[in-house]
């Protein structure tokens, strides 16, 4: 995918704080980072904008999508589509920003295959046990709830080794500022900078050529 900001999907344990660290980095580097937008087939919920929380789709426009190649990734909840559209990503990353996709792994390796340079990020606790004290800790859910994210995880657990980089949320800032640090790192890779080394090495030639001053 062309465009001058890095693509980055960031995966995770319900419960590790991926959500909580991606608008931490909106927030801190507004200027560097966007969070990518979701198509969806559900109807919004109160409070919620189209083009803000998500773009709201009726199922005949997103099954257009689908058929025109308009999404980078798609999956059906329940009776509800999801999917990333792949022209508000180009946009951002056009603008040399970052784009961030949280999406869970079936997405991310259908990203990743299209588009090998993505950074593949999973965010997980410290261990197991500080997952379940997380997850009962909120108080919002039924140990029913609880043991249905703790057997997803199991699931999830068993995919995460094809991901570029494991990032351990022990601490919100510390966690925060390592992805950070990741990304910064992964942009200079020679990778993501073809096109810069290409035009220093043409004004090389010219140079020697004497077409250029």
């Amino acid at each position: 995918m062309a465009g001058s900001g890095l693509l980055i999907v960031i995966s995770g344990f319900s419960g590790s704080g991926k959500g909580t660290i991606m608008k931490e980095l909106i927030a801190r580097y507004p200027e560097e980072y966007a969070l990518s937008i979701s198509a969806t087939t559900r109807g919004p919920r109160e409070g919620e904008e189209d083009g803000r929380e998500y773009f709201f789709k009726t199922k005949e426009e997103f099954l257009s999508m689908i058929e025109k190649g308009e999404l980078l990734e798609y999956a059906q909840y329940v009776e509800n589509y999801y999917g990333t559209p792949k022209a508000y990503v180009q946009e951002q990353l056009d603008a040399k920003k970052n784009v961030i996709l949280e999406i869970e792994i079936q997405g991310a390796l259908k990203i990743k295959e299209q588009f090998p340079q993505t950074l593949l990020l999973f965010v997980t606790p410290p261990s197991a046990q500080i997952l379940k004290d997380r997850l009962t800790g909120r108080g919002t859910e039924t140990e029913d709830v609880i043991n249905s994210r703790l057997a997803r995880a199991v699931e999830e657990a068993d995919g995460c080794e094809v991901y570029d980089y494991l990032v351990i949320n022990d601490e919100l800032d510390a966690a925060v500022e390592n992805v950070h640090r990741i990304i910064r790192g992964e942009r200079q890779r020679m990778q993501h900078n073809l096109d810069t080394i290409e035009t220093i090495k043409n004004d090389l030639k010219q140079f020697v050529k004497g077409d250029l001053s």
